[in-house]
């Protein structure tokens, strides 16, 4: 039996990883194939896995989701219903950044290495006529490393992907004080299958099938998405492709 690999982007948080393993043992079940787990933990991580792998299903955030699709002959089958990508920029309680007027010219912002994350935070700065150019943009490890830079006073700001700073601890958050949140609603993870893969059909069928049954809406849960997968069409991804170039003009 053919054995595929399953790469899962590095943005999710850690609670959610017992989630992905139930995912992917209930997948090669109901598929009825083997299916081995890639979890990066970074994007370099990510990078290094999908220059050197054979990598099959992704689930992909949407900045990489557009290169996948349009470069490296991926196609989208699903994406989490209810669940788009939002993203958070936040200061320190104990800083005199208490809205985002605050924030000048100058100011580090830290953030984990998430493009889309970015772009997003980068167009709501427009509102306070902040470009890219004008920040210093301290790169960590982790949300978690940012939040700390952050709390430290090291960075004046934080973006993050909104499910993780919502996720943060009850003693994290109240260190924090968010300035905005996006609500875009049309822009999400998505799944991606290579176009050629083989067992496709087979595999679209048992992913958009898991909130059935109380096996598959349990690792749902615990993946955060308690509604499951919804289809994807091509004219549905293109439409969030375009939406994504769009934030990056």
């Amino acid at each position: 039996m053919t054995t595929y690999n399953m790469l899962i982007a590095p943005d999710f948080s850690p609670e959610r990883f017992a989630g992905w393993h139930m995912f992917n043992t209930l997948i090669q079940k109901r598929a009825e194939l083997n299916m081995h787990l890639n979890t990066p933990t970074s994007h370099a991580e990510q990078q290094e896995l999908l220059n050197t792998g054979d990598i099959h299903v992704i689930y992909a955030n949407p900045f990489d989701a557009a290169a996948l699709i349009r470069e490296q002959g991926y196609r989208a089958i699903a994406r989490p219903i209810g669940k788009s990508d939002e993203m958070v920029i936040a200061a320190s309680v104990n800083s005199d950044i208490n809205s985002l007027e605050d924030l000048t010219r100058g100011a580090t912002v830290a953030m984990a290495n998430n493009r889309d994350v970015k772009l997003i935070g980068l167009r709501l700065l427009e509102a306070v006529d902040l470009e890219e150019a004008d920040l210093n943009w301290e790169v960590t490890e982790t949300y978690q490393a940012a939040a700390r830079q952050v709390i430290k006073g090291d960075a004046q700001a934080a973006f993050f992907l909104s499910e993780i700073f919502h996720s943060f601890s009850r003693l994290t958050k109240t260190q924090l004080t968010v300035l905005i949140e996006s609500d875009l609603a049309d822009i999400s993870h998505v799944l991606l299958i290579k176009d050629d893969l083989a067992d496709g059909p087979a595999l679209t069928d048992a992913i958009l099938a898991f909130h059935n049954d109380d096996d598959g809406k349990e690792a749902l849960t615990e993946l955060g998405m308690p509604q499951g997968f919804e289809t994807m069409s091509e004219e549905d991804a293109e439409f969030m492709l375009d939406l994504m170039e769009t934030l990056m003009d």
